[in-house]
């Protein structure tokens, strides 16, 4: 809200933190516990020790990928509900290289991160084609989409990828050591690689929607799809492009999933991550460089979650109560804003009565014809 002073702007981006705060405080307060009890669990299940704080990092890796992904769809207007399933085709290409594919150790694990992304890309590109072709809505294709991605997972995993030795209907044998992305250390066990990937996608997305024709066009895209067409915007074009970015990253998500993760391909290898990402691209309504900030502070919660169910006999689920409390109030408060802002811009800038615009025409006519 450009037109409204810094105090007004601060106080609507930290009054619905509070509120969330509060919210959650009674909630856990309604179950029996100690709000304070339960923040302390939550740090110290997050910050423990070193492989805590790699429990962290390995959740926090693909949620931010998936979440870049979704800040592109839904720049052009598109509810990508099918990241889920993106993210699960990269994790079934990436298992397919590492299984199947024999090649020198230095090349290996690149070329199963670019197939993972080739996947993820060719999955969301199917998406785009059923609605930009046939007019399918991107919500119903990518749940359909979702739902076939697992199939096919679980009969890989059940079929012809189980192997001979050390695989099960839970999942694929292991993948050979030099299929797996390193650790940085034995008591750090997260992948440098994944982590520096993370970040250039991070700054990559963020300059490419802040300064190129593509995000321009994105942005025309889903501010009015029609209105950008009549001015010469290729919104089709634009539609499938953010479908497929957004699947090259979901597949990079993927790939981390079963290439460091659980090191082989297991059914939901996705955990659920694109949709939680889903709710962190509604909190940061799009801004980029938050995307790693709620990512952080989403993957702790869950890190620590562990301790709610250890020491105050909590079920986990209430992170995820909080979790979705936090993002409904957020919402309601952008709501509101998006309301006050839309009645100042009226008061504003009044749309002129009939009665008005007639006399303004007579006069504009008059001037004309003297």
């Amino acid at each position: 809200m450009k037109n409204q002073s810094l105090p007004v702007r601060i106080a609507f981006a930290v009054v619905p933190i509070l509120v969330s705060l509060l919210v959650t405080a009674l909630l856990i307060i309604l179950v029996g516990a100690d709000p304070t009890k339960v923040v302390s669990k939550l740090w110290s299940g997050a910050f423990a020790d070193l492989a805590s704080i790699s429990n962290v990092i390995n959740f926090w890796i693909p949620l931010t990928l998936a979440s870049i992904g979704l800040v592109v769809t839904f720049t052009a207007g598109l509810w990508n509900i099918g990241v889920e399933g993106q993210i699960l085709m990269g994790a079934l290409f990436a298992s397919g290289v590492a299984l199947h594919w024999q090649i020198p150790a230095p090349f290996l694990v690149p070329v199963e991160i670019m197939v993972a992304m080739l996947g993820g890309a060719l999955w969301a590109l199917l998406v785009g084609a059923l609605k930009v072709y046939l007019g399918v809505h991107e919500i119903f294709g990518g749940v359909a989409l979702n739902a076939l991605a697992n199939v096919i997972a679980i009969t890989l995993i059940t079929g012809p990828w189980r192997g001979t030795t050390g695989g099960n209907s839970r999942g694929t044998p292991t993948f050979p050591t030099d299929a797996i992305l390193p650790p940085i250390s034995a008591d750090l066990n997260v992948s440098l690689l994944a982590f520096i990937i993370v970040i250039v996608v991070v700054v990559v997305i963020w300059l490419a929607l802040r300064g190129t024709r593509w995000g321009l066009q994105l942005k025309a895209t889903g501010k009015n799809a029609r209105s950008a067409l009549l001015l010469g915007v290729p919104t089709d074009r634009s539609t499938l492009s953010a479908f497929v970015v957004c699947g090259l990253i979901a597949g990079i998500a993927g790939s981390y999933r079963v290439l460091f993760t659980f090191q082989n391909l297991r059914p939901l290898v996705s955990g659920g991550i694109g949709f939680l990402a889903l709710l962190v691209v509604l909190l940061i309504s799009m801004r980029v460089l938050w995307v790693p900030i709620i990512t952080l502070i989403f993957a702790l919660l869950l890190g620590g979650s562990a301790k709610l169910k250890i020491d105050l006999k909590l079920d986990a689920s209430l992170v995820g109560v909080m979790q979705d409390t936090i993002v409904l109030i957020v919402l309601l408060f952008n709501g509101l804003r998006q309301r006050i802002q839309e009645r100042r811009q009226q008061i504003d800038h009044p749309k002129p009565t009939s009665i008005t615009a007639t006399v303004e025409n007579q006069r504009i006519i008059g001037d004309t014809t003297e």
